[in-house]
């Protein structure tokens, strides 16, 4: 039963990993843009999370938990270079 629900869950998140790279390549601001790229992070996560339940390797949790801090961070830093002034699409 766990591979049928994982196999569908790694289906549910290559469409929404498609849909997100169109949002990145589409995204009418620089703001959309970033949070596409957090969400794509975001979707990685879910990704190494469902594999790793999978194959029944929690090693792989650790990995999951690098790039989801790794992801945060690269948010909280765009979001100090616009409060500082920076570039903007708009």
């Amino acid at each position: 039963m766990i591979e049928w629900a994982t196999i569908i869950t790694l289906m549910l998140l290559t469409l929404a990993l498609a849909l997100t790279v169109v949002r990145l390549i589409l995204g009418p601001s620089l703001a959309d843009r970033v949070v596409a790229l957090e969400l794509i992070s975001l979707i990685a996560v879910s990704f190494i999370i469902t594999y790793a339940i999978q194959v029944g390797r929690a090693p792989f949790m650790d990995v999951a938990l690098v790039l989801a801090l790794t992801g945060f961070m690269a948010t909280v830093g765009f979001a100090r270079f616009l409060e500082r002034g920076g570039h903007t699409d708009e």
